[in-house]
């Protein structure tokens, strides 16, 4: 389907993005098939507006958007039918239909962490945050977080201060600032090679009840989540058990059991959250998503430029990690594989592929 057709299913009252999802899994033919399975009054709203657009108020919405998208250059309507949408957003339930972006879209080519905790941390939850965002943008990954105070801000700052990428997903309007004392992480974000991400229209002020919505595309866009600090009924641990459910991997830094605000991470460890202390032990976990900055100077020396190859290393990359990053599907990336064999670049191994030294 066209861009064009997203937006309106994203405007269709009664049609939420589980329902949309499950539309879309049963590949129904557009539009009879889609007709034919939307309840009402979807189905009527959807069907004034392909007979007779002029008159259905979704024509102004949809109007509005592009409207949008048009007036800067640094303004993107991202749907499934970009080429940039997040090829992750697939693996979960409920992927939104449209994703409203502000900023450079080439933050969503490396893989991506989430970084989420405190609202207040401690001091050392606060250095913990800073650290860890820091050092992933190092390592080549970008850091995912929901712009909110304390742990998620202090990475996604760290993150910028370090030259790398950072995506923020916000519970509002992606031209909304909130919350305001983080105005200068905003323009950062939009100014220094990062992304604003949101579901709602330009102009939809904050809610409660959006932010637990959010959380679903901060961890859906991410390969992992690092839950810093969190205290026993956080927030954070939503965003865990999100994680959890889209099969992300969950990682935790342990703190002191005196600390009330480490109670929430030492319950994650000990259900079953990998235990972070460090940045490696993340990579230890999620080392099959290499980092642009491990492969590609080693590329340009070799003259390579094929957008497969960039993505393989020395360390086997399964199949769907390289259909995730690369945004080409399934088949495409078969074929160029074996292709890549044939030439005697690449070559399968146990748990994935891997570049062979030339």
């Amino acid at each position: 389907m066209t861009a064009r057709e997203w937006l309106i299913l994203a405007a269709l009252p009664g049609l939420g993005p589980r329902r949309l999802a499950q539309l879309t899994e049963a590949a129904a033919a557009w539009p009879d098939g889609w007709l034919a399975a939307m309840p009402e009054p979807a189905r009527s709203h959807l069907r004034l507006w392909l007979h007779h657009p002029a008159r259905s108020p979704l024509q102004a919405q949809l109007d509005a958007a592009l409207s949008w998208e048009a007036a800067a250059d640094h303004h993107h309507l991202l749907t499934p039918a970009h080429d940039h949408w997040p090829a992750l957003l697939a693996q979960i339930p409920d992927p939104p239909p449209v994703l409203w972006a502000s900023g450079d879209l080439a933050a969503l080519a490396p893989p991506g962490l989430a970084i989420v905790g405190s609202r207040r941390p401690s001091r050392d939850g606060l250095h913990n945050a800073q650290r860890f965002g820091r050092e992933l943008a190092e390592q080549g990954w970008c850091v995912i977080s929901g712009m909110a105070l304390g742990v998620d801000g202090a990475a996604q700052q760290a993150a910028l201060d370090a030259g790398g990428r950072s995506v923020a997903v916000l519970g509002c309007g992606v031209d909304v600032v909130y919350p305001q004392r983080h105005r200068q992480l905003y323009a950062r974000l939009h100014d220094e090679g990062g992304l604003l991400l949101a579901e709602h229209p330009p102009g939809t002020g904050a809610h409660p009840a959006f932010f637990p919505r959010r959380n679903r595309i901060v961890t859906g866009l991410s390969q992992g989540v690092l839950v810093v600090e969190a205290a026993e009924k956080s927030g954070s641990l939503v965003s865990a058990r999100l994680a959890t459910e889209q099969n992300r991997e969950v990682f935790a830094v342990p703190g002191s059991i005196h600390n009330p605000q480490a109670r929430g991470c030492l319950a994650l460890i000990r259900d079953g959250a990998a235990m972070a202390t460090c940045v490696e032990d993340i990579l230890a976990e999620l080392g099959h998503w290499v980092a642009p900055s491990q492969v590609l100077p080693a590329l340009a020396v070799a003259g390579e430029q094929d957008p497969l190859l960039a993505w393989l290393s020395d360390r086997p990359t399964p199949l769907d990690a390289l259909v995730a990053l690369s945004g080409h599907d399934v088949s495409d990336c078969q074929l160029r594989l074996l292709e890549l064999e044939l030439e005697g670049l690449a070559t399968q191994a146990v748990g994935g592929w891997i570049r062979l030294p030339r």
